[in-house]
């Protein structure tokens, strides 16, 4: 009984080893964080390009146009 004890101990221990080994190791990572990455940069890039848009088709071009138009009126 007592050897039955002891091999069942050694069989957990080394099943609680190759699962910590498993779990903490970093083979593999990469491919996940990588295509998270690229995600977010897409995403926070077409924010950014969309708040731009905004910006400029709503508030800087119409008062650009009507500086260019006013710098090149000689008539008045």
């Amino acid at each position: 009984m007592k050897h039955l004890f002891c091999k069942l101990k050694n069989k957990t221990a080394t099943a609680v080893a190759r699962s910590r080994y498993i779990l903490s190791g970093n083979c593999g990572e990469g491919y996940i964080d990588t295509a998270i990455k690229i995600l977010l940069a897409v995403v926070l890039g077409a924010l950014l390009l969309a708040g731009l848009y905004a910006l400029f088709g709503e508030t800087v071009l119409p008062t650009l146009t009507e500086r260019i138009k006013e710098m090149f009126n000689y008539g008045g």
